[in-house]
């Protein structure tokens, strides 16, 4: 009887070993390619620490907000009409509205990245 439970035991280890190799591999897999799409390098750690912190890409808080590109006054304009329809006072949801102020801080954090760039490419042009 104590060699079959020790078999069963064996197995059962046996099992959850292989699933967790397999699912530490796709895990890994899903980094990388994460890591490709955020551009790889210093700008592709700069997006993913921005990802976490928010928990949303750039990519989703765009939809959010429903715009296509960073446009300031846009993404300005959607925000405080999604935010003021979704108040909970006019039968809106706080869950949404949240996701709405995420987006936006998102987004926020990506223009900020994005203008020291553009601040230096203006004193290289007048140099």
């Amino acid at each position: 009887m104590a060699k079959y439970i020790a078999q069963i035991i064996v197995l059962g280890a046996q099992v959850v070993g292989r699933a967790f190799a397999r699912a530490l591999k796709q895990e890994l897999a899903a980094s990388q390619e994460a890591a490709k799409r955020a551009g790889g390098g210093q700008q592709g750690a700069r997006r993913a620490a921005a990802n976490a912190s928010t928990g949303l890409t750039l990519e989703e808080a765009m939809q959010i907000l429903n715009i296509e590109k960073l446009d300031p006054e846009k993404i300005k304009y959607n925000y405080e009409h999604l935010f003021s329809v979704n108040d909970k006072a006019k039968g809106g949801s706080f869950y949404l509205q949240s996701k709405i102020v995420r987006a936006k801080e998102r987004i926020d954090t990506e223009l900020k990245q994005n203008q020291p760039k553009q601040d230096d490419s203006k004193s290289k042009d007048a140099s």
